[in-house]
């Protein structure tokens, strides 16, 4: 039986005080496996308050390249993990497009394990170019450049394609295992042994179940499912 990771990525929603009325009741549920949650830089001390107790992770969803500095509106990695933070999420497709980052991300994603830090570090192609089949090449450009300087010790892949990201579209299960497999095989070829890769895409409570029996799809990064509590457990109870 595979070992499933569910990750959370809540973008900018929930405000402090929703963030503590979700863990309540997501807390009452017995659930298996890896499960990270990454809300807001503003509610981190609120989730990670309301986890303590649990074997839930809470990561960051965005870090800069330094511990401190001149750096207005940044977050510093540092700060996070002595609030209790383990895991920094790098290279979300929303930061590559939105914040046009590309070349960041390597020292991003090499100064989160130079402390210690878990990295999900996302790679992803746009609706065009997968229609014209340059899917392989787009995850090799950014695999190639965004884990030039990581490890493979605490290192999670996840694969999102951009076209089915708050679209509602989804990509079928042959779509996303193709895509994983191809991961897979770079990350093996480049000494990246046994690296999670999830898939995150529009998972909801109804695609989920087929997606996780594709061999290469180790779970999900998931977005708008997971931030009500009863949608997020159906994911996690796959």
């Amino acid at each position: 039986m595979k070992h499933k990771i569910f990750a959370a990525n809540w973008k900018m929603y929930k405000t402090p005080q929703q963030t503590q009325e979700f863990f309540k009741k997501f807390l009452s549920y017995d659930l298996k496996g890896d499960i990270f949650f990454f809300p807001p830089a503003l509610c981190l001390s609120s989730a990670l308050d309301e986890t303590k107790n649990s074997n839930i992770q809470i990561g960051i969803q965005n870090i800069y390249t330094k511990a401190e500095g001149a750096f207005t509106g940044e977050n510093s990695a540092r700060t996070a993990q002595e609030m209790g933070c383990s895991t920094v999420l790098v290279g979300h497709s929303e930061r590559r497009t939105l914040f046009h980052e590309s070349e960041i991300l390597s020292e991003k994603l090499q100064y989160a394990q130079s402390l210690g830090l878990k990295v999900v570090f996302c790679v992803g192609e746009t609706l065009e170019q997968r229609e014209n089949n340059q899917t392989e090449k787009i995850l090799t450009e950014q695999l190639q450049s965004g884990l030039r300087k990581a490890q493979a010790q605490n290192l999670i892949v996840a694969y999102e394609p951009v076209w089915a990201i708050g679209t509602g579209k989804t990509a079928t299960s042959q779509q996303a295992e193709e895509a994983h497999r191809f991961i897979s095989q770079w990350l093996e070829k480049n000494n990246f042994q046994n690296v999670p890769i999830l898939y995150g895409g529009s998972v909801k409570p109804e695609n989920a179940p087929e997606l996780i029996s594709q061999p290469h799809i180790s779970g999900f990064l998931v977005g708008g499912a997971s931030l009500d509590p009863e949608s997020f457990k159906k994911i996690c109870s796959v």
